[in-house]
């Protein structure tokens, strides 16, 4: 009796969670066939939910030499996300080893303002970055971008990597002082690589947050040909209307990267997320 009621249970549970992950599936499936249908066809009531004349045109014209280039966007978005992963992860593994080690004046406040900023709006820090960028002469370039979404991804990573390090036995670094380690390449040898999880999860939020961005791609960076690919979407939002079906068929496009990423890496994503989740 216990058997099959649990396994009504389950048999409740999948139908439920099949049918929210319907829900939460069906904003991208109508994007997909919306790129495959004709303008005309788009605005047809009652909407249909499969694309009775196929059209392939919204995809083609991504590859073609002119605003529209996916591959030229594909690479501006992907320039710029690997640098702004590649400062956050350099700056934040050995701030937040500090944190966790180290007991010092301001401790608390630092770690306050990183979750501060994770909660302030973009549109708040927009004048200010660009104040800064325009006298470091940054403006309309990869840099500005980088750096911006960098700010991003620092303070999460920290937040994430503190409870590694502090989660780490003390007694380990004082073993490999024994064998003649020093402080460096204790911590590059023995203390990043048990933090490894954590790292591989900061790299990649610190990467997807990159990758997503389109306030600080819009802003800081004019010229279309350097701009990502999120900002790219806006080439088909004209003064007199939009072309809905390249506008869909560039948004597929461009959640292809995201969607191999959780795909391939979920489990070093789920790993990283709770290992170091023990002690604060």
């Amino acid at each position: 009796m216990g058997e099959n009621i649990k396994r009504r249970t389950n048999v409740i549970l999948c139908i439920i969670s099949v049918f929210v992950l319907g829900i939460l599936l069906f904003p991208v499936f109508w994007t997909f066939i919306t790129s495959l249908k004709t303008e005309q066809e788009i605005f047809q009531v009652p909407p249909t939910f499969y694309p009775h004349v196929l059209n392939t045109k919204s995809y083609a014209a991504q590859i073609e030499t002119g605003d529209f280039n996916m591959f030229r966007s594909f690479f501006n978005s992907l320039m710029i996300s690997l640098g702004a992963m590649v400062i956050a992860v350099v700056l934040a593994v050995p701030a937040s080893y500090a944190i966790a080690r180290y007991r010092f004046r301001g401790r608390n406040g630092m770690l306050l303002c990183f979750l501060v900023t994770q909660m302030l709006p973009v549109s708040v820090l927009l004048t200010p970055m660009f104040i800064m960028f325009r006298n470091l002469h940054l403006y309309n370039k990869w840099g500005a971008s980088i750096l911006a979404d960098a700010t991003i991804g620092i303070p999460f990573s920290i937040l994430i990597l503190k409870n590694y390090f502090a989660s780490i036995p003390k007694d380990l670094e004082e073993a490999a002082w024994v064998d003649g380690c020093n402080k460096f390449t204790t911590f590059m040898r023995i203390l990043v690589p048990i933090a490894k999880p954590g790292i591989i999860v900061c790299a990649i939020f610190s990467f997807l947050y990159a990758w997503g961005d389109l306030a600080y791609g819009m802003t800081f960076i004019l010229d279309q040909q350097k701009r990502p690919i999120t900002a790219g979407i806006f080439n088909f939002m004209g003064q007199y209307g939009t072309r809905w079906s390249y506008l869909t068929a560039f948004a597929i496009v461009t959640i292809i990267p995201v969607t191999l990423i959780f795909i391939f890496m979920q489990k070093y994503i789920i790993a990283g997320m709770t290992s170091g989740a023990v002690k604060g």
